[in-house]
């Protein structure tokens, strides 16, 4: 059953804010209800989860290959020629775990401009209008918290090339925390505490804001989804939509090869037969390390969140609806005596919807390989793994691979590293292919890699 809409739902002009009506607060607290007692979330949490663990087997992932990888990209530079592709990016949440103060997507990540996150996914959008002579829209789905603040650096930054109609902001919905007797946490005298309902969420407010009635009057067929952290996402790649088309799938997830049994990433998987994604944190610890009869590990795929999805099983899968799942998380509130509480233990409920959840109504689903060192370095922490300077460092050696294969003589100061930052705006070269073309262009020159290095 699909839940109430949330408390804060979102138009293409501006997100607006309601009041918790009595049918949501009675959904979740039926639903929290559910779930103490059962063990677990409505999603299938706790015993659930546990009992399905045992029915779970590495999911069918393909590489594309010789002729099957020429026949996908033709088939999707026809699909992307034609109109039928948009883009939509997760992007509700904030800096905070960085240090920053802002979108995440305005995060500065270019490895010698600083450029945001958010000019590295647009302008990979731009490359591919240039490229096919077609409009991609980019469907950009904000939060209550980052929405004004996302909107209004795009318009500072001219929408990074891209026209003002064909990008379209949505912001997902917010729901209330409750406590173990099921009301309502208060952050503030009259206002409850509101958490995004997760990026399952998206489903239901791209139906809310019209983001749905937007791309059918567009003539979109295919959905790239992907979310804001990783810089090194191949937007709407040609070989992966066509791929998608040509299986006529409703779903396919983009999947990488996993560093280790340790990595906390989702994970492709056939659970009872049927295709889905388990995350790092309910899988089976003692199968995540199996192997098989050649010593390889079993599951030895990630999917860590693109996706590429028809058109048409988004908006019926926003009909139908996702499961709700629970987090027990630590809140500070407001007591009835208007005195603000810090709890040293959890002491309220957050509801969240997962996007993955929706492969389980998938008539056809499908798994798809990318290069991890071309497609993956997120940006979730401010230092170690996983951070800004692995994210820059990765980029830089992506950058200064596609010039090594363009035939620049880039000095490697070990694992394929520049001695200094190399960066390519996506608009100037989106695959080595095009950065090989634009320098063989009469009058163009090799960069010098004596110092940092920008191609724009």
């Amino acid at each position: 059953m699909e839940p109430p809409a949330p408390a804060t739902s979102a138009a293409h002009d501006s997100p607006e804010s309601a009041p918790i009506d009595e049918a949501t607060l009675d959904f979740l607290r039926e639903t929290l209800l559910r779930a103490r007692r059962g063990g677990g979330d409505q999603g299938g949490g706790g015993a659930a989860a546990e009992a399905a663990g045992s029915a779970l087997e590495p999911a069918p992932v393909v590489e594309l290959r010789g002729e099957a990888l020429v026949a996908a990209r033709r088939r999707g530079e026809e699909e992307i020629a034609s109109g039928r592709v948009a883009a939509l990016l997760v992007a509700g949440g904030q800096g905070s775990r960085l240090g920053f103060d802002g979108p995440k997507g305005c995060f500065p990540i270019g490895p010698v401009s600083g450029a945001s996150l958010f000019f590295f996914h647009a302008r990979k959008v731009l490359a591919l209008r240039r490229a096919f002579g077609a409009a991609v829209p980019l469907y950009v789905m904000t939060s209550a918290t980052n929405d004004e603040r996302t909107r209004a650096f795009f318009a500072e930054n001219g929408f990074f090339g891209l026209p003002r109609e064909d990008v379209f902001f949505f912001a997902q919905g917010m729901w209330p925390a409750l406590d173990d007797s099921g009301e309502v946490l208060m952050e503030a005298p009259g206002r409850p505490f509101l958490a995004p309902d997760g990026h399952g969420g998206v489903l239901s407010a791209l139906e809310r804001s019209g983001a749905f009635a937007d791309m059918e009057a567009r003539g979109v067929r295919h959905v790239f989804h992907f979310q804001v952290d990783n810089p090194m996402t191949d937007v709407a790649s040609p070989a992966a939509i066509g791929f998608h088309a040509m299986e006529g799938a409703d779903a396919t997830l983009l999947c990488c090869r996993r560093t280790g049994p340790g990595e906390k990433t989702g994970m492709p998987v056939l659970r009872g037969g049927r295709p889905a994604l388990v995350e790092y944190i309910d899988f089976p610890e003692e199968r995540l390390g199996e192997t098989g009869p050649d010593g390889s590990p079993r599951f030895a795929w990630a999917a860590p969140s693109p996706y590429v999805f028809s058109e048409s099983f988004l908006r019926r899968v926003s009909t139908a609806g996702l499961p709700v799942h629970l987090a027990h998380k630590k809140v500070p509130f407001i007591d009835e005596s208007g005195a603000l509480v810090r709890p040293d233990r959890p002491n309220a409920w957050k509801f969240e919807k997962f996007v993955f959840d929706a492969l389980e109504s998938a008539r056809e689903c499908r798994f798809l390989a990318f290069d991890r060192e071309e497609g993956y370095s997120p940006v979730k922490n401010a230092e170690g793994g996983k951070s800004p300077a692995t994210a820059k460092s990765d980029l830089s050696r992506k950058w200064a691979r596609w010039l090594r294969a363009c035939g620049a003589a880039v000095p490697d100061c070990g694992g394929g590293t520049p001695p200094h930052p190399v960066e390519i705006d996506p608009a100037f070269a989106s695959d080595p292919d095009v950065l090989k073309a634009r320098l063989s262009a009469p009058g163009a020159a090799l960069p010098d890699f004596s110092a940092p290095v920008l191609l724009a």
